[in-house]
């Protein structure tokens, strides 16, 4: 397969100083079992997981890769998955160890490592965090068993609560507890109790966002029986009160810290940052300042089909340079999830576009009350969040409607 490169004087329209800061996502693809709402690539294990190969897999993409960000530095690395803490301490080492001796990194890099509380991979929490991670993400989602059964997950609330006291035993000064709302069959008072549980661990940051049905999953196709709408927006109201009462702000819409713990590597995105990715099926999205181009590229999705392609050109499944157009509406898709939204210097230097285009569109929308445009930036009002579909349709290019889907 050729080289891609792009029609440079389409987009001339670009005018970048020097790029946005860079991260790197790593995707690990197995899991001990598929949740019913996942969507992710992610594969049960059915055999023995090929960690050494996988990691040789990744290392290689990632050195096809370097050409394109020579010089830069790399921020925050993020292990996603699947459950990429199935594979053993030693392999995450290795794959830690391999992206740094390649890469330049931030000093007091920010290393994500997903985790679920299963007895196995709290085991490990100490020797992963010796690996090199310096941050764990922990998908709790509920502390009640019925529900955390109703969605297909394999712990139970005592694994969750002794996962927390083992991340902070390993010596992890910063995690997160990912925790959903609107489980099927669940009350107000079963969605508060859970939250409450979480808070009582006194995490530093909360990932707390409403479970949706998406293509492609068990869940689309067996519809369970959810809360209604309107149960749905009272789990969510006395949620936010909560959880500000208790000291975590929120600082996007399914984000919640205390103060000096947002996650780095997700501002990143939802700034409109640079990203490398690599593994089955990862996405990367890189800035050609030199040359005033953006280009996204992604994976081929099989880890099988991964693994034999990842040393060639065969691991790319795909690469297009977005449009301004798209551009500008891939920046606000993300920032506007910020509670802060952006001020105009990081519209011009996170898209290479002037402020002063992308201003008739903001004023122009038919809803003005879902944003709010002042001398410090732009944001979604607190209606806008509730109704973000709505918002972004106004600056929707055509090729994109499927992205607002609404299940």
């Amino acid at each position: 397969m050729p080289r891609f490169f792009p029609d440079i004087t389409a987009l001339v329209v670009f005018e970048f100083s020097f790029p946005p800061p860079l991260s790197l996502y790593i995707h690990i693809p197995w899991c001990a079992r598929k949740c019913p709402y996942c969507d992710f690539n992610s594969h049960a294990v059915n055999s023995e997981l090929p960690e050494r190969a996988y990691i040789d897999a990744l290392l290689a993409d990632l050195e096809q890769e370097l050409p394109d960000v020579w010089g830069r530095t790399v921020e925050t690395i993020f292990i996603g998955g699947g459950t990429p803490s199935l594979f053993s301490p030693a392999a995450i080492e290795r794959l830690v160890s391999g992206v740094k001796a390649r890469l330049s990194c931030k000093p007091g890099l920010e290393t994500t490592l997903e985790a679920n509380p299963g007895t196995l991979e709290q085991g490990r929490f100490r020797e992963f965090h010796e690996a090199g991670i310096s941050r764990l993400s922990i998908g709790v989602q509920s502390f009640n068993d019925v529900l955390l059964e109703s969605i297909g997950r394999v712990h139970d609330a005592g694994s969750a609560i002794r996962a927390v006291e083992s991340a902070r035993d390993a010596g992890f000064e910063t995690f997160n507890l990912d925790l959903m709302f609107g489980l099927p069959g669940q009350s107000l008072d079963q969605a508060l109790s859970d939250l409450q549980l979480a808070m009582d661990l006194l995490p530093p940051h909360l990932s707390w966002y409403q479970l949706t049905v998406e293509p492609n999953t068990l869940f689309h196709q067996q519809r369970p029986d959810l809360p209604e709408e309107d149960q749905i927006w009272d789990m969510q109201e006395e949620g936010q009160a909560r959880l500000a009462a208790h000291g975590y702000t929120q600082y996007e819409i399914s984000a919640y810290a205390r103060e000096g713990q947002t996650c780095r590597h997700n501002l990143n995105y939802w700034r409109y940052g640079d990203y490398l990715g690599i593994g089955a099926g990862a996405h990367a999205k890189i800035t050609f300042a030199a040359d005033q181009y953006v280009r996204r590229t992604w994976k081929i999705k099989h880890p099988r089909a991964y693994l034999r392609a990842a040393v060639n050109e065969e691991r790319i499944g795909g690469r297009s340079c977005p449009t301004p157009e798209n551009v500008i509406f891939e920046f606000l898709l993300n920032a506007l999830r910020l509670n802060k939204g952006f001020a105009r210097q990081d519209f011009e230097m996170s898209t290479g576009l002037r402020f002063a285009d992308l201003l008739p569109m903001l004023k122009g929308i038919k809803a003005p009350e879902l944003l709010e445009i002042d001398a410090h930036g732009v944001r979604a009002s607190k209606q806008g969040r509730y109704y973000l579909n709505d918002l972004l349709a106004e600056f929707l290019p055509d090729d994109r409607v499927s992205e607002l889907h609404d299940d």
